[in-house]
């Protein structure tokens, strides 16, 4: 079974050569990424068309995917927005070489009726998929990256969402003996970040394990990570210890630090400048050239529905 999201249309020139998933699906098997279920394709983040990149792939006939060229892993591991090691996007992957990630558990509390912490370990036994999503930052740059991961709503439903349950909050570890900018006091440490139940149920919302077939960078948010893709990068929080079932709204880093210049929804929409730049187009990384920024990063056939009615330069 291929969930495709088509919200990019398919031509046949650009059906993904059966050769490279076969090469694809080789590689994935022997990283013990592919499961008894199927590697799930987000056809709207496009996959490349190259041997040296190749693109994921299933046991059947080929699956039709548009073509896009996936960030270099040199590019996605050594420019990273990670702010308790550093605000110099460049020096994090120096900075995190170090952090331990294992032992690693995650509280998964509030209002459930189920709470339970899952060491890495268990988390890992979820089955693990391969998803192909653009990383749109707030500083109008992007990423094309192949994360592994499985979708937030198989956690959530282990521990069973009680009614009352309306939002649910991330927080990231704080480890001051590894992370050296969790003394800058400017900041609400820790990291904390919030998504409406209904969004962290949505099947495009993950906990990312790994990126490119290999577990989860230190640098990139290891062990595990949320990503949420139609959302500013800043939504997808890195290195979670807790997840917390809540009631009402909760506060999260950015909008207590800046509330003028970051919402609790930061949906990607280049309709709502920042405050001090302009959000309508975007410059991937590795390109020279900018692009024209996409309403919900790309994914708005999937997730607009979720903000029918709702004014989004005021729900910004």
């Amino acid at each position: 079974m291929v969930k495709i999201y088509q919200s990019v249309p398919v031509q046949t020139s650009e059906i993904t050569p059966e050769q490279h998933y076969r090469s694809r699906r080789q590689f994935l098997k022997a990283m013990g990424i592919v499961g008894a279920g199927a590697a799930i394709v987000a056809a709207c983040a496009p996959l490349i068309n190259s041997t040296e990149q190749p693109e994921v792939g299933v046991d059947g006939p080929t699956v039709a995917a548009p073509v896009e060229t996936l960030t270099p892993f040199e590019a996605i591991t050594n420019y990273n927005n990670y702010y308790e090691f550093s605000l110099d996007k460049e020096s994090v992957a120096v900075l995190a070489k170090d952090f331990p990630t294992s032992p690693w558990q995650v509280k998964v509390y509030g209002l459930v009726n189920k709470p339970k912490t899952f060491s890495i370990e268990e988390l890992l036994q979820f089955p693990q998929e391969e998803r192909i999503y653009r990383l749109r930052c707030v500083e109008a740059w992007s990423m094309v990256i192949p994360w592994v991961g499985f979708p937030l709503h198989l956690l959530l439903s282990e521990v069973e969402p009680l009614p009352s349950a309306k939002f649910v909050r991330f927080e990231t570890v704080q480890d001051s003996d590894h992370m050296p900018n969790l003394r800058n006091r400017r900041f609400p440490w820790p990291y904390q970040e919030g998504l409406r139940l209904d969004e962290a149920m949505h099947d495009l919302t993950i906990l990312a394990t790994g990126l490119y077939g290999q577990p989860l960078p230190n640098q990139d948010g290891a062990p595990i990570r949320l990503v949420v893709p139609w959302k500013y990068g800043f939504k997808s929080s890195k290195s979670l210890i807790k997840i917390e079932l809540v009631a009402d709204q909760p506060d999260t880093f950015w909008s207590t630090t800046a509330p003028d210049e970051y919402g609790f929804y930061s949906n990607v929409n280049p309709e709502v400048s920042h405050p001090r730049w302009s959000q309508a187009s975007e410059r991937r990384i590795g390109e020279s050239e900018r692009r024209p920024t996409l309403m919900f990063n790309g994914y708005a056939e999937e997730v607009a529905s979720l903000y029918e009615g709702m004014d989004l330069s005021v729900y910004f």
